[in-house]
C-alpha cells in the first residue's frame, strides 16, 4: 500500500484549512463545528484525533463530510438547529448557511416585533444583560457631572 502524500492545506466543507493541524482542532475552523462536535466527528469516523488533517487519506476525508452533512448518527443536542421552523426536523448547519439563517431568524423576529427583535433592531443587548455599565455608545458614553454643575452655576 502506497503511503499518502502530506498535504499542507486541506479543502474541506468550502474552508481552507491547514494541514498541519491535529484533526480534532482543524474540523473546529469550519464556521458551526465547535469542539465537542468535532470529537463526535472523530469518533464516529473511526479516525484518530490527534493525527495531523494532512495526512488523512481521501476517503477519511469523504467520510468526515459526509457525517457533517447528514448528522443522523450525531446526538440531537449536539446540533445547531433543533426542531427548525420550515422543517420541524433537527439539523447542522455549517458555513454561509448556517450565517444567512442566523440572519433570517433576526430578520424573522424584528418583523414580528417581539421584545427580542426590537432589541436587536436597536442594537441593545438581547438576553437580559445590564446596561448602565455595559452596551454603551453614541451620547451615552461618559458621565457630565461637570458640565452640569457650571452651567447651572452660570444661572
Amino acid at each position: 500500500m502506497a503511503e499518502e502524500e502530506f498535504k499542507q492545506m486541506i479543502r474541506l466543507l468550502e474552508k481552507d484549512i491547514n494541514g498541519n493541524l491535529q484533526t480534532r482542532h482543524a474540523l473546529t475552523k469550519v464556521y458551526g463545528i465547535k469542539y465537542s462536535l468535532s470529537n463526535a466527528v472523530c469518533n464516529l469516523a473511526q479516525i484518530d484525533k490527534a493525527k495531523k488533517i494532512g495526512s488523512l487519506s481521501d476517503q477519511e476525508l469523504e467520510k468526515i463530510q459526509s457525517i457533517v452533512r447528514n448528522p443522523s448518527d450525531i446526538p440531537a443536542w449536539a446540533l445547531n438547529r433543533k426542531r427548525d421552523q420550515e422543517t420541524g426536523k433537527d439539523l447542522h448547519l455549517i458555513g454561509s448557511d448556517l450565517k444567512f439563517s442566523k440572519e433570517m431568524d433576526i430578520k424573522h423576529l424584528r418583523k414580528i416585533k417581539c421584545y427580542r427583535g426590537v432589541r436587536h433592531s436597536l442594537g441593545l443587548p438581547v438576553r437580559g444583560q445590564r446596561t448602565r455599565s455595559n452596551f454603551r455608545q453614541g451620547k451615552t458614553v461618559g458621565v457630565k457631572k461637570k458640565s452640569l454643575k457650571t452651567a447651572s452655576g452660570k444661572k
